[in-house]
């Protein structure tokens, strides 16, 4: 419709809806205006809805590029994949301190995703690829207000389909340790304190997974983000009978189950609000 048809149907002056235009996102709206814009999108069709929505997804998208660009130039360690485009860093070849008892285990050099898998980078897989998206996205679209968070109700067959589509691997339980730990036997990735308020877990009380840039204290001597709370991650560690390991705990976890080298495994058809996934690889 035309500007002053959209104008009148909120209703407000055409002057009011060019300063909108305007002033984009800067501008706080009266409380009443955003409510009758709220309810105007709530009645659009379903096509509107999806172009309002695929309009949101695509910004997201370029403010998530802008975010791996700076980590890019920030950190000489940091490279991005060809495949899906996430940053990630190497953790060298080299002993590392594994489990509760600390056994000295060799890992080969490997690059792992500094963040877990969102529900934006997901999204252009299910795009190109018609792959199920999760069962919380709505008409199985991206939701704009997760699209940094990381992806859940996704099985281990979800994550290992994203990962041989971008040319990744699944991590198996020792990188992803090793990854967390470092070398020398850390208890968490910022160190030995355990400080429950460097990562999402159920002491937190926020109840849902948190953006996977939040917590920057709590990263790995890699600079690897969320390996402790927030979602826990699948492994490509098969325990058998269809079983994989999860590391990391949860939102939904206690912090007491955060611990790196601990273990969890689950059946590779589990899925849950509280799993996700990132990948390594080779490059």
């Amino acid at each position: 419709m035309t500007g002053r048809d959209f104008a009148a149907l909120v209703p407000v002056s055409q002057r009011q809806l060019v300063t909108w235009e305007g002033r984009g996102e800067s501008i706080s709206l009266r409380p009443g205006n955003q409510e009758a814009l709220d309810t105007l999108l709530a009645r659009a069709g379903g096509a509107a809805q999806q172009r309002f929505a695929a309009l949101l997804t695509e910004r997201a998208a370029v403010e998530h590029d802008e975010r791996a660009e700076e980590l890019l130039r920030r950190d000489p360690r940091a490279v991005k994949h060809p495949g899906d485009g996430k940053v990630m860093v190497r953790v060298e070849e080299g002993i590392y301190l594994s489990g509760p008892a600390d056994a000295p285990v060799w890992v080969d050099d490997f690059h792992i995703d500094v963040y877990p898998t969102t529900n934006l980078d997901y999204d252009r897989f299910v795009r190109i690829t018609g792959h199920r998206p999760p069962r919380h996205w709505a008409d199985g679209r991206c939701p704009d207000d997760l699209f940094d968070h990381p992806v859940v109700w996704v099985t281990w067959h979800d994550a290992n389909a994203y990962a041989h589509w971008c040319g990744k691997r699944l991590p198996t339980s020792q990188q992803w340790e090793k990854a967390a730990r470092g070398t020398k036997g850390r208890s968490y990735p910022w160190g030995d304190e355990p400080t429950a308020a460097k990562c999402n877990v159920a002491e937190a009380e926020i109840g849902r997974t948190t953006p996977v840039a939040r917590y920057q204290s709590g990263v790995s001597p890699y600079g690897v983000f969320d390996l402790c709370g927030n979602t826990w991650e699948w492994c490509s560690t098969a325990e058998g009978g269809g079983r994989y390991e999860l590391k990391g705990s949860a939102f939904t976890s206690p912090f007491e189950r955060a611990a790196p080298s601990l273990r969890n495994a689950a059946n590779a058809t589990m899925q849950d609000n509280d799993t996700s996934f990132r990948c390594v690889s080779r490059l």
